[in-house]
């Protein structure tokens, strides 16, 4: 048995259930730091981004692109988001106001300041996004960042009605966007709502790029 950092070295090994991939499972990377898109360039196949606004969305695709290209390498990208959708705008902010109802200032004040001592170039940007206050948490249009007052990670979601959630996974797409990893509270409730609501428009949602993938995220 080995211990928790060996490593065991093996000659003319092989999987006992090789992968379905003839070329391997695709690698997603994640990583906001010079060093991370680096790292990207050089290793992954999908480079995946927090749900920033497009405009930074944007940068850092072209970002990784030109650094993935110094090394004869090409990128695809992702993108990671929550979601809160439903018939009507009124309703989907009224759902994400209802997220946040119960957080007092001193809570919020004591997540930010654990996220400030972090050295996550991620978690940064996800924190000055809103820097802490209730009141700029619509950081693009119908791009929320509610979520990143308390939570760690991807702190952000798209919230609107079905058209306007599509226009703006259109947006995104347009970017270079072609994987979205997505989630919603409630998890199992949220995924319903999008696969009857959204779904059926994404195929009318004309974009330069492919018909996007699209995963639930636990």
């Amino acid at each position: 048995m080995t211990r928790l950092g060996q490593r065991v070295s093996v000659e003319a090994a092989r999987l006992v259930l090789p992968p379905v991939q003839e070329d391997g499972p695709p690698i997603y990377f994640g990583g906001s730091s010079s060093v991370g898109i680096e790292i990207a360039a050089e290793s992954v196949d999908k480079y995946l981004t927090w749900g920033e606004p497009p405009a930074a969305v944007a940068e850092k695709i072209a970002t990784a692109s030109v650094a993935a290209a110094r090394k004869g390498r090409r990128l695809t990208f992702g993108i990671r988001l929550h979601v809160i959708v439903r018939e009507t705008n009124e309703e989907a902010w009224a759902a994400a106001d209802s997220l946040i109802r119960h957080l007092d200032d001193k809570t919020i004040a004591a997540a930010q300041q654990v996220f400030a001592r972090m050295d996550s170039v991620g978690q940064q940007r996800m924190a000055a996004l809103h820097g802490g206050r209730r009141d700029r948490l619509e950081i693009s249009p119908n791009l929320w960042a509610g979520v990143g007052l308390v939570r760690g990670g991807a702190g952000t979601a798209l919230v609107g009605d079905p058209p306007t959630v599509a226009a703006r996974i259109a947006e995104y797409r347009s970017l270079g966007i072609d994987t979205f990893i997505l989630s919603g509270y409630p998890h199992l409730e949220e995924a319903y709502r999008f696969a009857e609501l959204v779904f059926p428009l994404l195929d009318r949602v004309k974009s330069p790029a492919p018909a996007p993938f699209v995963r639930a995220a636990a």
